[in-house]
């Protein structure tokens, strides 16, 4: 006796019962790791009365939203069961692609920016093509493309970028409406858009069903091919991106820009309540990851910690955070709320 096929629509109903039935853990993930934002912006006080005022807010908010964009790349492409290696390079394409080839006072910038993530997106399709048709595991994959964007950037600038940050980029880091930061403006309309992309949308679903069983994903009639290389193409453009910000916070590029954003990037994700094997996790979780990991970078470069005592606790906090958030102990407070 034989089982047909799963239609698209019985897939699209299990697919929201299963939503249902996971939005408790994520929520109280994700409301987890914001309280302790909170606890330890207030918890900053006791250490300085600068720290935890709104300027501290501010800053936490304008340096998390190169993470939160980072992340949401990193997220969807982590939920498919994929891993990408070459965001720091990517970023580094993006922000030397940004000065070398549009740079300032350029009346088409805002043309040729667009062309920059284009050139991002095709690395990243060339990422997701290597991993699905050739069957190079993610990791493997995105790091021998890595080295390639790594190596192609230092022949572009001969070691040395060059030119200024576009005006545009400028202004979006830099300026402000009505005394509220553009980039924190931009950071509130990009959550919701990345919430909307992978919470309620078919590209969502779709990569929600191939995170959580490939094979079961093809017999239910998902396109799981453009499902696992669209993801890698997401990040790239949103590493490309990521790049163009730090361009404009900062006014030019280096060739190690990326560097320092791989292993948050991941962690983010993970402390936000993704699962490392794919088909879990929400990107409003994965944001507050991102901004719990910038909270407690600049709390420990306030106080002035050396850069090996900062990893050190940045380490401790982030496993700590991952223990509180195992699924034992949502399981223990399911009991709870049952008795």
């Amino acid at each position: 006796m034989t089982t047909a096929p799963q239609s698209n629509a019985d897939f699209g109903s299990v697919a929201d019962k299963r939503a249902s039935s996971t939005v408790s853990r994520e929520t109280i993930s994700a409301v987890t790791v914001t309280v302790l934002c909170i606890l330890m912006l207030f918890g900053s006080r006791f250490i300085s009365p600068g720290l935890g005022s709104w300027a501290q807010v501010e800053t936490v908010l304008v340096l998390g939203s190169f993470l939160v964009v980072l992340c949401f790349g990193q997220g969807v492409v982590v939920l498919t069961g994929g891993l990408d290696l070459s965001l720091p390079s990517l970023i580094t394409l993006g922000g030397i692609l940004s000065t070398g080839l549009v740079g300032d006072h350029n009346p088409a910038q805002l043309l040729l920016l667009p062309v920059v993530l284009l050139a991002c997106g095709a690395v990243g399709l060339m990422t997701g093509l290597g991993v699905v048709f050739l069957r190079v595991p993610p990791f493997i994959m995105s790091m021998a493309v890595a080295i390639i964007v790594a190596s192609a950037a230092l022949g572009f600038t001969e070691g040395t970028p060059r030119g200024a940050a576009p005006e545009s980029l400028q202004a979006l880091m830099k300026g402000d409406l009505f005394g509220l930061k553009w980039s924190i403006i931009f950071l509130i309309g990009f959550v919701i858009f990345g919430w909307l992309v992978q919470s309620r949308t078919v590209l969502g679903r779709y990569m929600y069903a191939v995170g959580t069983n490939v094979e079961a994903a093809r017999i239910a009639g998902v396109p799981v091919n453009v499902a696992r290389i669209l993801p890698y193409v997401i990040s790239a453009i949103c590493s490309g991106f990521v790049g163009m910000m730090l361009v404009g916070y900062s006014n030019g590029a280096t060739l190690r820009m990326g560097d320092d954003y791989l292993l948050p990037s991941i962690a983010a994700v993970v402390i936000g309540g993704s699962s490392i094997l794919g088909g879990r996790g929400t990107f409003l979780g994965t944001v507050s990851g991102a901004i719990l990991l910038t909270t407690l970078g600049t709390i420990i470069s306030a106080i002035g910690l050396s850069f090996g005592l900062r990893s050190i606790i940045e380490g401790f906090i982030i496993l700590v955070a991952l223990l509180l958030l195992r699924d034992e102990i949502f399981e223990r407070l399911r009991a709870i709320r049952r008795t």
